[in-house]
């Protein structure tokens, strides 16, 4: 990969990621958001994040190509071992290790913080892969070491199809009974 830098986000990065995103959001189901947030909102999305946990974007020769984020699985202090994690990489930059390195490094930092729990929140087609959505994001997951761990069926609706919603799950720490407080982010 000609020189790929992982790098934390910065709020100024608003408009390199917004830009990523805006494809998913408009040519794909990935997210069931129907709109495209704001370069504010979108901003205010990363400051949100980084008050706690890792969000991080790849560069490939100096242009933002994908980022990577981590955010509360549920906000109860028994959850906090736990995140969700999410990666968007620029449409023609998959299948080149770049995701995989983001994973990698969030995962790091989210160890280093005393995450345990990783989950992902995957929109897949309720059938057959369409022109919108296939399993390729499962098989990424699943390649990184996550098992399916419960589906919702029909549960998002885009582009006038109903599709399905996969949880899952890696677990990158020992649940112990001595667990330690979790190390959050001074963001």
């Amino acid at each position: 990969m000609d020189d790929l830098i992982i790098r934390p986000a910065r709020p100024g990065d608003a408009a390199a990621l917004l830009e990523i995103y805006e494809y998913y959001v408009n040519h794909t189901a990935v997210t069931f958001e129907y709109d495209a947030p704001s370069e504010d909102e979108f901003r205010h999305r990363i400051e949100n994040t980084l008050r706690r946990y890792p969000y991080l974007a790849a560069e490939v020769n100096g242009k933002i190509v994908g980022y990577a984020y981590a955010g509360a699985f549920k906000n109860r202090a028994a959850y906090d071992w736990s995140v969700e994690v999410t990666v968007y990489l620029s449409p023609d930059m998959r299948r080149r290790g770049i995701g995989r390195a983001l994973y990698g490094e969030l995962e790091r930092q989210l160890g280093e913080m005393g995450i345990l729990n990783l989950y992902a929140c995957i929109a897949v087609p309720a059938g057959e892969d369409d022109e919108y959505l296939n399993h390729d994001s499962v098989d990424f997951h699943a390649r990184m070491g996550y098992a399916v761990a419960g589906r919702f069926r029909r549960c998002g609706y885009k582009f006038g199809r109903w599709y399905d919603m996969v949880w899952m799950e890696k677990m990158i720490g020992g649940h112990l009974p001595d667990t330690k407080p979790v190390r959050w982010r001074k963001g």
